[in-house]
């Protein structure tokens, strides 16, 4: 059976591209701060993690796809429509968090509807083909950012946005058949694929509400040095999404306080993410042969080095050298760096889940990363406000080391690092 309904992917990704940025630079063009984008990037974040919680439990509850991802789509349109009438940074506020919500629907039908629907010897390229329409869409709406940005009414580019979701809420409506059988969530984590690209679009998958005995008996396994494994891993995973957290809340706010443009903050954003499609490409492909361990250290050192870079370029330079210099240093973590360590860390990840205790060490993951994420992006408005953007640049980076530190302290004899198990 064809899986033609995946092109109705395409204009949501599409749309959902620019967003992150143009919701920070609408801040900014309303005189908001720093600290304004960090507590809507931190909302942005909080609401992800019960929307994830929610949206899973319907899922398990409905023996239908498409209207999860119909209805997820035209809502994404609607919400971002709305942006027009938003005139306070509360309103942006309430509607980046309302997005939030409604766009981390699609991820986990979506997933499931590729293994309801086609043969199991098809998953890897349906799932390939996928991630495909992911990438493409993000870097053709980067691109729309970059000839919106400067050019035209800033504010209207929401426009075209919210026509790409409801195109796809259309198309997705006319083109997914409804499958003959249905599966539970569990079966993603049992296929390699599924997991990795869920985890690409929502890195947040609760199978069931960790428990306050989950969290004890998972720290507990860290004194043991034939049980810590994990609790290194979930560390070095936790200190990465802190990392970024702290690093990408404050990027375009300064890009824009040095004197680049609308447009150039965009294209920041689209070079990073060429190379990052390319390098997925590349890395997956060949992540099999490599010594995960080893990929995810140098993935990590290498964006360590790149936030640093970048935050000595803040303290010295803006304008045209910054953009530049930034253009290069973010290519190379969040293009390079971040594919590398990303494949790396889910195999990983994926071969320590077991057999047996899945929800819970899921949720247990999700947890590290939703947190991680949320304090990250709170504590960098005021890093940035109060000791400058090049301090919250070197301790991002810092931070990222602590994560190679972590990931090197693995053990290299341990075979669920070397190779996917699945």
């Amino acid at each position: 059976m064809k899986a033609d309904w995946i092109y109705s992917t395409l204009p949501i990704n599409i749309a959902l591209g620019p967003v992150s940025t143009f919701v920070q630079l609408y801040i900014l063009t309303l005189h908001g701060s720093v600290i304004d984008i960090a507590l809507a990037t931190t909302l942005f974040n909080a609401v992800t993690i019960p929307a994830a919680i929610i949206w899973g439990f319907a899922t398990d509850r409905s023996e239908r796809r498409k209207p999860i991802i119909v209805l997820s789509y035209a809502a994404v349109g609607g919400t971002l429509i709305l942006f027009l009438t938003a005139r306070t940074i509360y309103g942006v506020d309430i509607l980046y968090s309302i997005f939030s919500l409604v766009s981390s629907a699609a991820a986990t039908p979506l997933n499931l509807l590729i293994m309801e629907t086609q043969p199991k010897s098809r998953w890897a390229l349906v799932f390939a083909r996928l991630s495909m329409m992911s990438s493409v869409g993000v870097v053709v709406g980067l691109l729309l950012g970059v000839a919106w940005g400067d050019f035209l009414p800033f504010t209207l580019l929401v426009i075209p946005l919210s026509v790409l979701s409801i195109l796809s809420a259309a198309m997705s409506a006319v083109m997914i058949k409804e499958p003959g059988f249905v599966f539970e969530r569990e079966m993603i984590v049992m296929f390699s694929r599924s997991f990795f690209h869920l985890f690409l679009a929502l890195p947040l998958f609760f199978l069931k509400l960790p428990s306050l005995m989950d969290f004890r008996r998972f720290f507990k396994g860290g004194k043991s040095p034939l049980t810590r494994e994990p609790v290194l891993l979930y560390s070095s995973i936790a200190a990465f999404y802190f990392a970024s957290g702290i690093f990408n809340t404050s990027l375009v706010p300064s890009l824009y306080k040095a004197d680049v443009s609308k447009s150039e903050v965009f294209l920041v954003s689209l070079v990073s993410m060429v190379v990052q499609t390319i390098s997925f490409i590349y890395y997956g492909k060949r992540m099999n042969e490599q010594n995960l361990r080893q990929s995810a250290v140098g993935g990590l050192v290498l964006r360590s080095l790149s936030y640093l870079a970048i935050g000595v370029a803040a303290f010295f330079f803006v304008g045209l050298p910054f953009f530049a210099y930034t253009t290069v240093f973010y290519t190379l973590a969040a293009g390079l760096a971040y594919a590398v360590y990303y494949a790396a860390s889910n195999v990983m990840v994926f071969n320590t889940l077991g057999r047996s205790g899945q929800g819970s060490a899921l949720g247990i993951y999700s947890a590290f990363v939703g947190f991680a994420t949320m304090v990250g992006s709170f504590i960098s408005g005021f890093i940035s406000f109060y000791l400058g953007f090049y301090v919250t640049f070197i301790v991002a980076g810092l931070f990222m080391a602590s994560g190679a530190g972590f990931t090197y302290l693995l053990s290299p004899s341990n075979p669920y690092l070397h190779e996917d198990i699945a």
